[in-house]
């Protein structure tokens, strides 16, 4: 028994997750499940095949990004979680990365999702965020450092609440999501792509497709996300 079975296990049920979703191919992803009173987050092994993976594979990582157990090196992107865990706090409980289709494409085109219908307005009021290509002196750098950077740098320069907008694009890259577990951001992502593909159909259709209403975006936010929501049964 370890002190981090509960982390190792959510990590590992969320990234499992992650091909049943369609969200991933071979090994193209990672989600980590932090416990901010320990001050380390469990995530997958880099580039293990998901059908390879256990709890016990999953390693652990302190929040400046170092190995603390597992005999496995850590996915490639482990200083991107472990940088929005330090920064980000307590808020962020688990992180997940893909290159899901839709979403990387809107990524790959360096544009924000526009938030045109209702389904969107269901979990943002905004735009999905795309962040700026990085710049090459954070590429010539810690490049998975910076990239917790480059997602930082857009919230702020956007004026946005990453405990509102659990979902963003880096751009030229791919998505990444954020909730208050792992699961929530496993989740998280599945809606990312989900709006990314009807984002691309809405264009394909009627490139000249309007912003949904800010009457309707507060609407529908409100009633799932409001004081006074009353969506679901909790």
């Amino acid at each position: 028994m370890s002190k981090y079975d509960h982390i190792k296990q959510a990590a590992y049920a969320a990234n499992m997750e992650l091909p049943k979703l369609g969200l991933v191919i071979f090994t193209f992803g990672n989600v980590s499940a932090a416990d901010h009173d320990l001050g380390v987050f469990a995530i997958k092994p880099s580039g293990v095949p998901y059908e390879d993976l256990s709890p016990e594979k999953m390693v652990i990582v302190d929040f400046d990004g170092n190995t603390i157990e597992g005999d496995l090196r850590p996915s490639s992107d482990t200083k991107t979680h472990a940088v929005l865990y330090k920064t980000w706090g307590p808020a962020i409980g688990g992180v997940c990365h893909t290159h899901s289709t839709y979403g990387t494409a809107w990524a790959q085109s360096q544009r924000d999702i526009p938030i045109f219908g209702t389904t969107h307005a269901d979990y943002n009021t905004v735009d999905i965020p795309c962040a700026p290509p990085m710049i090459d002196e954070y590429i010539a750098g810690d490049y998975e450092y910076k990239t917790g950077f480059q997602i930082m740098d857009v919230f702020e320069e956007k004026g946005l609440d990453y405990k509102e907008v659990e979902m963003v694009l880096v751009g030229n890259h791919a998505p990444f999501t954020w909730g208050k577990t792992a699961a929530k951001a496993v989740h998280n992502s599945a809606v990312l792509e989900a709006i990314a593909k009807m984002a691309l159909l809405t264009e394909q259709i009627n490139p000249q497709a309007p912003r949904l209403k800010d009457a309707l975006i507060r609407k529908h936010y409100e009633r799932k996300h409001g004081p006074d929501s009353y969506y679901g049964q909790s």
